[in-house]
Parts: structure tokens; sequence; C-alpha cells
């Protein structure tokens, strides 16, 4: 629980974000946000296994003038507390929390990997009016099916490097497409994410199927996955494809499983198109 590290030069970078926090609490959970403001339909983002809030700002700012984009610090990152459990219902607890706490009218929910799960939870609950879902290559790992390609032994390196302090060239080196900025990101924030958040997330991509409530999605849903990605392969497209036949699924070419990071002009101009016709149908 006490297992999470912030430097102060990663601290220093939120000033330099034209964004507000803001807090809520979930239970006994208290959960930080980056809030973008205005007055236009609100967008949840909900952020990957380790991707604090901060991770997500070039996604967000690029969606201002579409809505107002508002980021969660998951559970167990970034300034949000840790917890003793990491569920999809208890992120799902979460996500409702904070459009309660904010009091966000109908907001769009706008999940990268974990968060995609996150959100898919969220809505085929049913406990908070939304307008829409848009999943960004979801880890559609479960009992009986192939594992989630990257090791929790991978992620749990990369955590113990982070607290030793890994450097922007570090990151570069295994994320050599990532832009400057986000390298830098990558390396001051990973060390927020908590070993336990991570360790019981990434059972939860063995344990917890996609398959058992993604048809439960309400319409007004779209699926955006990287073609290159080993966490939605063609099969598993072809899967979702036939298991929620009112989904929209849209691939973004030249990118794996980090699909902003990998092919950002292109997955951020798909990412619009489908905002603005969620927008626009709802």
């Amino acid at each position: 629980m006490f297992d999470r590290h912030l430097t102060q030069p990663a601290l220093a970078e939120l000033a330099d974000i034209p964004t507000r926090s803001r807090w809520v609490r979930s239970g006994g959970v208290r959960l930080h946000a980056l809030d973008y403001g205005g007055d236009r339909p609100p967008l949840v983002i909900l952020p990957g296994i380790t991707s604090p809030a901060i991770a997500l700002d070039f996604v967000a700012r690029e969606l201002t003038d579409l809505t107002r984009p508002v980021v969660l610090d998951v559970r167990g990152r970034g300034l949000s507390d840790g917890a003793a459990r990491y569920t999809l219902d208890d992120y799902a607890a979460d996500t409702e929390a904070l459009i309660t706490g904010l009091g966000l009218d109908r907001p769009i929910l706008l999940g990268h990997s974990m968060g995609a799960r996150i959100a898919a939870v969220t809505a085929a609950r049913t406990h908070a009016p939304l307008r829409g879902t848009v999943l960004v290559d979801p880890p559609m790992s479960g009992p009986g099916r192939q594992p989630y390609p990257t090791t929790l032994a991978t992620f749990l390196a990369q955590l113990t490097e982070a607290r030793r302090g890994t450097t922007t060239e570090e990151v570069a080196a295994s994320w050599p497409r990532w832009p400057r900025r986000e390298q830098r990101l990558r390396a001051l924030w990973l060390a927020s994410c908590g070993e336990h958040a991570i360790s019981a997330t990434h059972q939860g991509f063995e344990d917890e199927d996609f398959f058992d409530f993604w048809p439960q999605v309400p319409a007004h849903i779209v699926l955006i996955h990287g073609a290159e990605s080993p966490v939605v392969t063609p099969s598993n497209a072809q899967e979702a494809a036939s298991a929620h036949p009112s989904a929209h699924l849209l691939e973004v070419p030249d990118a794996g499983h980090m699909v902003y990071w990998d092919n950002p002009v292109t997955a951020l101009s798909v990412t619009r198109d489908a905002l603005r016709k969620l927008l626009a149908t709802s």
C-alpha cells in the first residue's frame, strides 16, 4: 500500500498542464482526476495498467474542442489512493463515483487497455447514464484464453527500474516510437503505480473474461484497436464483432497495443471521428 514514489520533477510536470485537480471518494478510497474544464459534453478517460492520468494528457488536450475531458488516476496509480481490492467491479464503482461526485451529465467513457475493460464493465452495469463508450485495445484475455501477452514479471521489472530512477533514454530504448514527452512522463510517473495494483490487475486479465460482459455493453459503442496489437488480434476482433453486432470496430494502422503512443496522429483522428458520431447520435 505504501510502495509508490513520486519525485518533485514528476509533480512539477502538472504545472504545465492546462487542467485542474479534482478529488472524489469511492467508499474509503480517495480518487484524483485531471479536469480540463469547459461546457462541452463530459468525457471520462480511463488509463491502462501502468498509466497514471498525466500519461493521457496528450490525448485529452486534443479532444477539448469536442468534449470536457476528465482523466482519472485509477486507484493505486498517480495521486489516487491504493486499495486492498482491484477487481473490475471495484474499478467500475470508482468510475461511477467520479461521475456522481463531479456531477458529470451523461459522459462518454473512453478507456485504453485496462481502462477499456473498466469502461465496458461500467457501461454494462448501467448504474450511471452515459452517452456512449469508446474502448481502445481492451485486453481480451480470460479463463481458457491465451494469456495477456505482457507478463507480470515484465511489468514488475519495469516498476523496479522506475523506482531506481528510469531515464528518458532508457524508456526510449524500450519504446522508440513514442513521442519524447511521453517517454519522459513514463520515466517520471511509472513509480507512482503500486505493485499490488499492478499484480492484482494483471491477475484479473486472466481471471475476468472480457467476453462475459462485452455483449451487455449498451449501444453507442466503438471499439478501436491497433492493427499490429498482440492484445486485440484479428481473431479477437472478429469474435468481438460477432458477440456485439451493434458495436463499431475501427482499426488504427501502424499501431500496436499502445495505440495513441505508436501512431498518435491517426489514433487521435479515429477517436475524434468516433466521438463526433457518438455526440451526434446520443
